[in-house]
């Protein structure tokens, strides 16, 4: 299946571009939300704080690598679709790609 058939039916509109990759993207905040958690009980737990930063280093990062995935997703779904809709719509999308990648890299 290609990304421009990923529609939903019902509505007839496009599914976001990280639709193809939803289970990786679900799969993976399942374990970061599982790490939170244990730093939190870590906290709870008075556990000594070297312990508890290298922790949420790894969370964090496992964050990065989400947000990652998602923004490559957009960008070989709904920037690429836009590209090849119309050169001022695949300048919209240019634009908002730059200032996701800009959010990207303040992570």
């Amino acid at each position: 299946m290609s990304a421009d058939s990923l529609v939903d039916l019902p509505g007839l509109r496009p599914l976001p571009g990280y639709a193809g990759n939803k289970h990786d993207h679900l799969s993976r905040l399942a374990k970061v939300e599982g790490q939170v958690r244990g730093i939190a009980r870590m906290v709870d737990e008075d556990r000594y704080c070297i312990d508890v930063l290298t922790q949420v280093a790894a969370a964090t990062k496992a964050l990065e690598q989400v947000a990652l995935g998602l923004l490559d997703d957009h960008v070989q779904h709904c920037v690429s679709a836009a590209a090849r809709s119309s050169a001022e719509e695949g300048d919209v999308m240019l634009a908002e790609v730059s200032r996701a990648v800009a959010l990207a890299l303040r992570l």
